[in-house]
């Protein structure tokens, strides 16, 4: 294949048949897909294993890749979640009649054709799918090609649907790996309406710099837990230790512990074991290393400067022990991704001053950045977690998958 602009072709084609179709018929679609993935589960895991045997298994992106029996039954529980929204396209956002007579109505419609290049998560073709067909949009699925024998059966599952509905198999379609392919979506404005990197910080700078098309970022998560001096230490060694253990390899996981020195010690000795028992590797500061060396901390490197404003997205994370809240605050200013924020504290006017001040998607108080997501927020799913300011910020779901389109009705007015 020399081209892909067919395949970009049939896709500006396909919204024609994917906007007009009722709610009721989107959403037997949906449950008929979520179906298929629970009785193909057996299959789906065997393509997935063809992925898994060429990726190093230490690699961070191996728990990524990694579908099961529970990963598949929670994928299709969400493919559920998604379908029983409602509608996010035509609902009346404003009516005005106008002096010289014309109706004017503005009202919310499909994106149109959404190009998502991502990496190693199979999750997010049936999320992203899902999401499209709910909202009366097409979508173009470029993963990575450490994922191309999970994607490819999956997505074989979702045109087996869209037969049997009778619709366009390229309302969902997987595009080819080739990296040539790239700049010819990232530039196809005649054809795509939108283009969003999901993945690395790496490939977020790829398709910003070179994308001719819209694009809405779903940035890399630097994630900070900043431990003020009035925190519960108890409830902050849990809430530190579940937002970088759950699940490391996700954007929401912690990269980064501040510590208000008056409780430092204290703190570390607490999250330490919790720590160790998933053998962390922690990068610390002076006075942390210090603490976390006579616990004899067996994971413990000296930090640099390189280990602040790092993604880890694995059992690794950075520590540092600061002298007052305005300190944390310009700490995370200078280091965040402005994905997700936490404070653990007891002072209300910290809190609040923490909440209202750090520039992020999703701050927290007293509680793990893990729960930034489209799932856990009552969304359905998502197709990532928007970082920037403009169309959609946090998690990028369903009903930020419109845009506005103005209705005139006139009976013969000229200007």
């Amino acid at each position: 294949m020399e081209t892909i602009e067919q395949l970009l072709k049939d896709a500006s084609q396909a919204k024609q048949v994917i906007q007009p179709l009722s709610l009721e018929t989107k959403r037997q679609v949906l449950a008929r897909l979520s179906s298929l993935l629970i009785t193909n589960s057996n299959d789906i895991i065997a393509m997935n294993q063809k992925d898994l045997d060429r990726m190093d298994i230490t690699d961070p992106k191996y728990d990524r890749l990694v579908l099961n029996k529970e990963r598949i039954e929670g994928l299709a529980q969400s493919v559920i979640d998604v379908s029983q929204l409602e509608d996010p396209t035509g609902k009346v956002l404003l009516t005005k009649q106008l002096a010289n007579g014309l109706y004017i109505e503005k009202k919310s419609v499909a994106l149109g054709v959404v190009g998502v290049i991502y990496e190693s998560r199979p999750n997010v073709t049936i999320d992203v799918a899902a999401l499209c067909i709910q909202s009366g949009n097409v979508c173009l699925l470029r993963g990575g090609s450490d994922a191309w024998f999970t994607n490819s059966i999956l997505v074989d599952l979702i045109h087996i649907v869209l037969r049997e509905f009778d619709l366009d198999e390229h309302i969902v379609q997987l595009l080819p790996t080739d990296r040539k392919f790239v700049s010819e979506l990232l530039t196809a404005t005649r054809y795509v309406d939108i283009i969003i990197p999901r993945g690395s910080q790496s490939l977020i700078d790829l398709v910003r710099k070179n994308a001719k098309v819209p694009v809405i970022e779903t940035g890399a998560g630097v994630c900070h837990t900043y431990v003020e001096e009035t925190a519960n230490l108890e409830d902050a060694a849990q809430i530190v230790a579940n937002a970088k253990i759950s699940r490391p390899s996700v954007c929401n996981s912690l990269d980064t512990i501040l510590v208000d020195r008056k409780v430092s010690e204290n703190f570390l000795h607490r999250v330490a074991p919790l720590l160790q028992e998933a053998s962390v590797e922690i990068f610390a500061d002076e006075d942390a290393f210090a603490t976390l060396a006579s616990l004899n901390y067996p994971h413990l490197q000296q930090a640099t400067e390189s280990d602040y404003g790092r993604e880890f997205l694995d059992f690794k994370c950075s520590v540092k022990v600061i002298d007052n809240f305005q300190e944390a605050l310009d700490h995370i200013a200078m280091y965040s991704s402005k994905h997700s924020e936490c404070i653990v504290s007891s002072n209300p006017d910290h809190i609040s001053a923490f909440m209202n001040v750090v520039d992020a998607a999703a701050v927290y108080s007293n509680a793990s950045t893990r729960f930034t997501d489209g799932g856990e927020f009552g969304l359905g799913a998502e197709i990532g977690i928007s970082t920037q300011k403009l169309h959609a910020r946090g998690p990028f779901a369903l009903e930020k998958l419109v845009t506005e389109k103005w209705f005139v009705t006139g009976n013969g007015q000229v200007r």
